[in-house]
């Protein structure tokens, strides 16, 4: 490979892993695994295929509830454990998972998380979420859920708690002199953190991880995510109905991170949703008999989730009724936020709204041939709205599947992703420098 081609600035892409796909009816398709969900092999087989496609990381969301059974539930194995697992399944490709600082504690999160990255020799990342639902909330002690700005305080407090634990070993700590120490005891020292939510004298009670600190990833759309990411994110997830939406959340981002006084890069990664096929025409077959499988009563009711509304009664093909306006919305603002944005620009039917959100909630969809959406996704690279993008197939494993065989390849072509992986840690794969010990 070049100078030129090795400096040439590429994309960042990571498989988004829900359940039997993104669409909300992908596990009532015939061909579907649902019967799989519990099975690690079901995970492992969907991470070589991303690595085979060279992508920079599997991503796993959590939850703490279960929603109605009968819809379907993307939850099933434990994040963090099946991680674990999927680590020794592979080589090269990224782990990242959900961490929630409202129901974690500090030494807790850090050292699953650093046993994580030395399982997997450097490869692990954790996107902190302050979480979001009263009935999460219930299934931790709480009645419901903190207030915004708290659970914000909290995610701060929490962030800077668990990179003291990292760092409470210094790199070079452990000496495995069987004559002597097997650690330095000066190189291993307490934090002694005492916050307005954490009580936590350290030091962990495992070595720093590989990568110093695994790759913190954040998704805040609110005033105080969007703050708490400039601060501290080191790769963000963003939701972006288009790409004018997706541009004004990459500037506000990036200005804030330079106006914090952070020289970093801090990737930006909005979800997509693609449909590939050789064809337009086969493409959106596809996406309509997903569609065609979707129960109404299953979609309003994640709809209701979605906007705090009781939409059980709306007049499918009505025009949907007025919604809050954002600044009053108490829930994620993000896809909310979406929504109205879909609302104003399509003025969609209750139905039609409901298979637009079918699959992925609002975040971008491509419907096309391999070069149709390279086209798009390149745009949105070279045009201020992305420096990658979190895959969200409709249905898994096909969707990854399609992507990694017929668009990978394109973007290769174009010079805009990798042939091979020239790192094997998370970091090197997202081009960040490892902190040094503070």
């Amino acid at each position: 490979m070049s100078t030129e081609q090795k400096q040439q600035r590429m994309m960042h892409i990571n498989l988004f892993i829900m359940g039997c796909g993104h669409h909300k009816a992908a596990w009532r398709h015939p061909d579907s695994m649902v019967e799989q969900l519990g099975d690690i092999a079901y995970y492992e087989r969907l991470a070589q295929i991303a690595e085979r496609g060279k992508l920079d990381a599997v991503f796993f969301a959590d939850g703490a509830s279960v929603g109605n059974v009968s819809d379907g539930s993307p939850w099933f194995l434990e994040p963090l454990t099946a991680v674990a697992a999927m680590s020794r399944a592979t080589e090269k490709i990224g782990f990242i998972s959900t961490v929630s600082s409202t129901f974690y504690t500090p030494f807790h999160a850090a050292r699953l998380v650093a046993s994580l990255d030395h399982i997997s020799k450097g490869r692990i990342g954790w996107n902190v979420v302050t979480s979001m639902f009263d009935v999460e909330a219930r299934n931790h002690g709480y009645q419901t859920m903190p207030p915004h700005a708290e659970r914000y305080r909290r995610a701060e407090e929490f962030v800077k708690t668990v990179l003291g634990l990292w760092d409470s070993w210094q790199d070079d700590a452990v000496e495995f002199d069987r004559q002597g120490h097997y650690a330095n005891p000066d190189k291993v020292q307490p934090i002694n953190h005492e916050g307005e939510f954490f009580l936590v004298d350290g030091p962990l009670n495992i070595p720093r991880p590989v990568q110093g600190h695994p790759v913190l990833f954040q998704a805040g759309a609110s005033e105080q995510g969007r703050t708490l990411a400039a601060q501290c994110a080191e790769a963000i997830y963003a939701v972006a109905y288009d790409l004018p939406a997706a541009q004004s959340y990459y500037r506000d981002i990036k200005q804030r991170v330079k106006a914090s006084g952070r020289n970093a890069e801090v990737p930006i990664m909005p979800g997509l949703v693609t449909y590939v096929a050789a064809t337009e025409e086969e493409a959106r077959a596809k996406q309509r008999e997903l569609d065609e499988l979707l129960p109404v009563d299953a979609s309003l009711r994640q709809l209701s989730v979605f906007t705090e509304q009781d939409c059980m009664t709306w007049e499918l093909d009505a025009p949907v009724p007025q919604l809050p306006p954002l600044s009053e919305f108490k829930g994620p603002q993000g896809r909310y936020s979406t929504i109205l944005r879909i609302i104003e620009t399509e003025s969609p039917t209750v139905r039609q709204l409901l298979g637009r959100l079918a699959a992925g909630g609002g975040h971008c969809t491509m419907v096309g041939t391999p070069e149709h959406i390279a086209d798009k996704m390149e745009k949105w690279f070279r045009n201020e709205g992305a420096d990658g993008f979190n895959l969200m197939p409709p249905s898994l494993p096909e969707g990854i599947e399609d992507f990694v065989e017929q668009v990978i390849p394109e973007l290769q072509r174009r010079g805009l992703f990798r042939t091979e992986y020239e790192g094997s840690t998370l970091r090197e794969h997202l081009g960040l420098a490892r902190p040094n010990h503070y």
